[in-house]
């Protein structure tokens, strides 16, 4: 598992390890991990590190002080290295000297862009992971030269311009092809849209004592995901491994209702119950389902329900599901239709899974802003309900109702922005609940599983929904494959 930490709680750290360490020591650790980073960024845009052409851009503190004791350990290896100090008065002493004396150079900010233009590696170290707002003007002009330039551009801890804590991005920022955390991953690197400016993201170990109950991120991989699934053991009957209950579909949207029973069907439940208008269109295409046209409260026991994709105005079956004391999954015309005051005074455990547009909505506020603010909407959201939140977007976040980490999905990909493929998530988290699973751990799985069925759908081309239900069995077995060791 990943885990990513608050600015406050990495200076903390810093501060600590410091205290115990010879003067410059961290630095230095930093340095060794961003110049070996560098060094193969040069290898594989300029052959070799020897006569590499690198532009370091320098402001003032410790992150200008990292990217001049790195550029000073690639000058000793032969590469032409020059510093741009955007502050010249208060550039890092200590950095600045090592780099003169390993033969690097000192230009001004006047002659950068053409520098920059000629450089294989540009390295940004203009502001730290303490930085608010976007970029001073002054480093604008630069950060423009080194997108239009061929040259491969490595971020020092945090893209400069992006929010190390919330990964908002306020006016114009530095986007790396690389970046080079230290310690700890910070938020803005896993959460969009800031996370689209940092590239790929690599963690230096420089020894931070940090608590995993400090965390504000958790970002799953295969591993984690595995030991949540549910497994059926030798005694296990289908209804032993949970039953779900698909309340979902209208005359105008059937589709949405097969959807969501694809997805339940790949869940990890022992059997799927639909309930609703569109009966015929789901047993034509999944015989093995349940179907019941007499409402939510007469349809079987289920240990879980999923409410809302493609419900048209259906408030009363929306209703009839938020009584039921088993866990809930609100998606689509349910988050719409949901009352509010109904939501809070469930005591089984809520999952809502809205898109920006629909926690937009649900917020009073404009989509633009839930976009650019995913992990405080997600929280938002997540206290104003007292239910688990799994907001929908580029970057995937699932926010518990009790508070505590919020989880990043790493798996997604744009492919999954077509029509339905929320249906099939709603239906493979509703019966991974069902299964057992918490909300929190539904909605994080749910998703990791759901990004990947999208890759393996997908491969690189458009991919329809059902395709994403129908990859879903193989992405769980790809999960599961590491926890068998193969």
């Amino acid at each position: 598992m990943r885990t990513a930490y608050s600015v406050e709680t990495v200076r903390n750290a810093e501060r600590e390890l410091m205290a115990r360490l010879p003067e410059g020591a961290l630095m230095q650790r930093a340095a060794a991990g961003l110049a070996a980073a560098c060094a193969q960024v040069l290898g594989r845009v300029a052959g070799r590190v020897y006569g590499g052409r690198v532009v370091l851009l320098v402001g003032s503190g410790d992150n200008g002080g990292d990217a001049l004791s790195a550029g000073a350990r690639l000058a000793r290896r032969g590469a032409g290295v020059t510093a741009v100090p955007l502050s010249p008065d208060r550039v890092h002493g200590a950095g600045l000297a090592a780099l003169r004396r390993a033969g690097g150079r000192v230009a001004g900010s006047d002659g950068a862009r053409e520098l920059i233009e000629r450089a294989d590696l540009v390295v940004d170290g203009i502001v730290g992971i303490g930085g608010k707002g976007g970029l001073r003007e002054e480093a604008v002009p630069l950060a423009q030269a080194a997108a239009r330039s061929r040259a491969s551009v490595v971020a020092v801890d945090l893209p400069s311009g992006v929010d190390a804590d919330t990964g908002q991005v306020h006016g114009a920022a530095v986007r790396a092809d690389l970046t080079v955390t230290f310690g700890a991953h910070k938020p803005g690197l896993l959460i969009d849209p800031a996370r689209e400016y940092a590239g790929s993201v690599r963690l230096v170990d420089i020894g931070l004592p940090l608590p995993d109950e400090a965390a504000e991120l958790e970002a799953l991989q295969h591993a984690d995901v595995a030991r949540l699934l549910p497994v059926p053991g030798v005694e296990s009957d289908k209804y032993r491994r949970g039953v779900v209950g698909i309340a979902a579909g209208s005359a105008r949207y059937p589709g949405a209702a097969v959807l969501a029973v694809a997805g339940a069907l790949r869940g990890g439940a022992g059997a799927v119950r639909y309930v609703g208008p569109a009966g015929d269109a789901v047993i034509a295409r999944y015989p093995e389902t349940l179907v019941s046209d007499r409402g939510p409260g007469r349809a079987g026991r289920v240990q879980a329900w999923v409410v809302g994709p493609g419900a048209g105005d259906d408030a009363g079956t929306v209703a009839e599901v938020l009584a039921a004391e088993v866990p809930v999954l609100i998606d689509a015309d349910g988050l719409r239709l949901a009352d509010a005051a109904a939501v809070r005074a469930r005591t089984a455990p809520t999952l809502m899974t809205p898109h920006a547009g629909e926690a937009a909505a649900l917020l009073g506020v404009g989509r633009e802003e839930v976009e650019g603010a995913r992990l405080a909407s997600a929280r938002e959201l997540a206290g104003r309900y007292g239910a688990t939140v799994l907001l929908k977007g580029s970057t995937t976040v699932v926010a518990g109702a009790e508070g505590g980490p919020v989880r990043v999905n790493s798996t997604g990909t744009s492919w999954l922005a077509t029509a339905g493929s929320g249906d099939v998530l709603s239906g493979l988290a509703g019966s991974l609940l069902a299964a057992g699973l918490s909300a929190r751990d539904a909605g994080s799985a749910g998703a990791y599983l759901h990004g990947l069925a999208g890759r393996f759908a997908a491969q690189g081309a458009p991919v329809g929904a059902h395709e994403v239900a129908e990859a879903v069995g193989r992405a769980w077995r790809d999960v599961r494959a590491v926890e068998r060791g193969v």
